[in-house]
């Protein structure tokens, strides 16, 4: 039974601290719509993508509206696309873009995830021509998102692929230009990328999923922010036991969510992602959070140590209160989507390194963050090995999307407007690294990858 107070909380945590389910997303195996012929595998996509999601978007409104629960986005993630495009003779992707996006617009989702390749110890002829159409397809496309997987634990870096993704990150900031270089917000380059993951752009249905999943990521950092302001000065084991608590009331909220839209879809219900993922409305952002354990800004000494209690406590509470947690799960800090990010950018309290540092211990990596438009490729491409060793050395999930807005500099801004919101130009490191990745090949997997 629910107890009426628990309800009543649930209610004002809705109404006055933004909780809400950022999205239901749909994973959808494309896996047996390969085809020698490429026009007939874009066919058998299409096709597949509309029967699976056609009320996709129709059941999350009616969950919300019975239950009062917001749901931001409705998304659908499919299989990487350069496995499925690989069977056939074409030479570059774009066209399957393009239906990917006349499927999305046809169900009605926001976003559709999975033109992705996963790269990370070498490359398919699939792999090959995907990544060559990314920055055309993120061009041409609007709910389209991209990722590429360039390294794991168990088998290191790809400098090949790290090499080339900043040419691709520069190449698709250049045709996107007119918008603030906004085809780049729909692409991430992934170290341990994991197979569930329900939030963009990172998402693609993995292998090992079934035909058709329903996936859920939760949100909530005005809950968690509000419960800490109830015990200022107290000492950090009844700050985490705060968070714990909160996390866990909000992933079954999720969890709800998740086995509701499973049930009336009569599709399986796969994991709950409870990670806290911000906006750039006020009153719901992480680094407010981390302000209120006492920071004077995000950014301040004390930060990442701040960020490492949240996280873990988040992830302690909330996944005793769903059958299934899965992909990512923690908190995340892309710079643009959080308000607190935002000012702590602007002021100088914030930069890329004390962001890098951060990374070490949230559920991502360095999200949403702008850099001067004349940012070398070779740069880019650094600063993506840079995260990608923090992710394969300690064995955790770990990305990047920057945005190197064509014809901005430091003390510009960029404007995308909606959840991918407003962020400064960040400066970037004068030194090159040039030398470093015209090298390429591999990156060992470190030592401690041989537990088997």
């Amino acid at each position: 039974m629910f107890k009426y107070e628990n309800i009543l909380q649930t209610i004002s945590m809705i109404e006055q601290q933004k909780l809400d389910i950022r999205t239901i997303t749909m994973g959808i195996s494309l896996t047996d719509c390969a085809d020698g012929n490429g026009e007939r595998a874009r066919e058998k996509i299409y096709e597949k993508i509309v029967r699976k999601a056609e009320h996709l978007v129709e059941t999350g409104r009616l969950i919300e509206r019975e239950y009062g629960i917001p749901i931001i986005h409705k998304r659908i993630s499919v299989t990487p696309v350069s496995i499925v495009a690989g069977a056939s003779d074409d030479k570059d992707y774009v066209a399957f873009a393009r239906t990917l996006d006349r499927a999305a617009a046809q169900v009605g989702v926001n976003f559709i995830g999975g033109f992705s390749a996963l790269v990370h110890k070498g490359y398919t002829k699939g792999d090959e021509v995907l990544i060559r159409s990314i920055p055309q397809a993120l061009a041409e496309t609007e709910t389209v998102c991209s990722s590429v997987n360039v390294g794991s634990t168990k088998t290191g870096i790809n400098m090949d692929a790290v090499k080339q993704m900043g040419r691709v990150i520069s190449e698709t900031a250049r045709l996107t230009a007119k918008k603030d270089s906004i085809g780049c917000a729909k692409l991430v380059v992934f170290a341990n990328a994991v197979e569930d993951n329900p939030f963009m752009a990172g998402a693609f249905h993995g292998v090992g999923e079934p035909d058709c999943v329903i996936n859920v990521g939760v949100s909530g950092p005005g809950v968690v922010k509000r419960a800490l302001e109830e015990c200022k000065g107290a000492p950090f084991d009844v700050v985490a036991e705060t968070i714990k608590k909160t996390a866990f009331q909000v992933t079954r909220v999720g969890q709800l969510v998740a086995s509701e839209a499973s049930r009336r879809l009569k599709v399986p219900f796969g994991i709950v992602d409870l990670s806290l993922a911000p906006t750039p409305a006020v009153g719901d952002s992480i680094a407010r959070i981390l302000e209120e354990m006492g920071l004077e800004a995000c950014g301040a000494p004390g930060t990442t140590a701040a960020l490492a209690l949240l996280n873990d406590a988040v992830k302690k509470g909330g996944v005793m209160a769903s059958s299934h947690v899965g992909g990512l799960s923690g908190a995340f800090i892309p710079v643009s989507e959080d308000e607190g990010m935002i000012q702590a950018a602007k002021t100088g309290a914030l930069s890329l390194e004390k962001l890098e540092a951060m990374t070490c211990v949230c559920s991502v990596g360095l999200d949403m963050i702008a850099i001067p438009g004349d940012t070398s490729s070779q740069t880019i491409s650094g600063i993506i090995a840079d995260e990608a060793a923090i992710g394969v050395i300690n064995n955790k999930t770990t990305a990047v999307r920057l945005i190197p807005a064509v014809g901005k500099k430091v003390g510009d801004e960029v404007n995308f407007g909606g959840l991918l919101g407003s962020a400064p130009i960040m400066s970037v490191n004068a030194f090159g690294c040039g030398a470093f990745i015209e090298r390429g090949g591999r990156i060992p997997a470190p030592i401690h990858s041989m537990r088997n």
